[in-house]
């Protein structure tokens, strides 16, 4: 049994909502964030097995096709691995947000399915998002949270990103190691 670290993906890994890009529908819209690379290399260097566990709703209301996200989801871990990072796997919930389905987040299902699969202590591990329901996720699942952003938070920790987060989450997976 071991620990893991859950990252969000848009808003934590890469850009979403800036002059650059609107969604992520294709590899070419898919941005990294300064320094998001960086921290997951830092983050796998120290041992610890990264997932990313998204909700991509843009499947089940017809925006974005599943082969095209499996694409995009490639791409994301190609840039990671250039930059000397491993993501082991991107879990994704492709339910409508009002599907009621376990799987989306702030309900715990893709954590819960990661943690069976790859025998993992949800309790000693760390879920990193940048919305409050990443956070309600993390802490269903019985993870430590870290918040990404400003403003208010029931996250263990906050930090303006995710390189900036690295330390927090260390001290953290050690609080629990």
């Amino acid at each position: 049994m071991k620990q893991a670290i859950f990252l969000d993906r848009d808003g934590v890994l890469n850009e979403v909502l800036t002059s650059k890009v609107k969604f992520v529908n294709h590899p070419k819209d898919l941005y990294l964030l300064d320094g998001a690379a960086d921290a997951v290399a830092e983050l796998s260097k120290a041992g610890y097995e990264i997932y990313v566990v998204t909700n991509q709703g843009g499947v089940g209301l017809g925006f974005l096709k599943e082969k095209d996200l499996i694409k995009i989801h490639d791409h994301l871990m190609k840039l990671i691995k250039e930059h000397g990072g491993e993501i082991k796997e991107v879990c994704y919930c492709p339910h409508k947000p009002k599907a009621g389905c376990e799987c989306r987040k702030p309900n715990p299902g893709m954590l819960i399915d990661l943690a069976q699969r790859h025998e993992i202590i949800l309790t000693r591990s760390v879920m990193v998002g940048d919305h409050e329901r990443d956070i309600e996720a993390g802490e269903k699942a019985g993870c430590k949270t870290v918040f990404i952003g400003e403003g208010e938070t029931a996250a263990d920790r906050k930090a303006p990103s995710l390189q900036a987060a690295v330390p927090a989450i260390l001290e953290l997976l050690n609080e629990n190691g």
